[in-house]
């Protein structure tokens, strides 16, 4: 299991990631990670983007099966967070909170995660930042057990998810753009 951590972590950290992170705390039974970033949208156009659009900007290498995958999240109470690729199917996580333009929060493990058992609650959050911007946070908290210590996943997490919300910024500051919009 050490093995698997040191190889995730070093394949991780060679992917880079856009976005402000933050590890806010690590034990062996969890972490709660943190990351956030500013975009020259409005708060509803960045939820259309987050919900609606989010086979265009999550990072195609952090999906079970890469180009082939299509992801969609279905924002209600019980949906969910899919990837699919013909026959091959994986709920992410599912909905569970639903605040449009506000708020989007589910559950569940992402990433290999998933597969050791490991529970978490992952929320976009969306706030006025100025006129015409807004400030996306992406906060995780993950924890359950594991027979080695989670706290050596968080950083690696914490990279991983820098780069998925910087995908969604980026994808905010092309379309802002091409809409006479921009970077902030």
């Amino acid at each position: 299991m050490k093995l698997r951590i040191r190889v995730a972590t070093l394949l991780l950290l060679c992917l880079g990631g856009t976005a402000t992170a933050e590890v806010k705390d690590s034990a062996a039974d969890g972490f709660t990670l943190e990351n956030s970033v500013e975009v020259a949208v409005d708060a509803d156009t960045a939820w259309r983007a987050l919900v609606g659009e989010v086979d265009r900007w999550w990072p195609k290498g952090h999906t079970w099966w890469g180009a082939q995958s299509r992801l969609r999240i279905e924002p209600r109470a019980g949906g969910c967070f899919c990837e699919i690729a013909d026959d091959r199917q994986a709920r992410h996580m599912q909905v569970v909170f639903v605040e449009p333009g506000k708020l989007l929060r589910m559950t569940g493990g992402l990433g290999p995660l998933q597969g050791m058992g490991v529970d978490g609650v992952l929320e976009f959050r969306l706030a006025e930042a100025g006129e015409g911007a807004t400030r996306i946070t992406l906060f995780y908290r993950a924890g359950g057990y594991a027979p080695d210590d989670l706290a050596g996943f968080a950083p690696v997490v914490d990279k991983v998810q820098a780069m998925q919300l910087g995908g969604l910024a980026d994808y905010l500051r092309a379309e802002g753009g091409a809409a006479g919009g921009g970077d902030r």
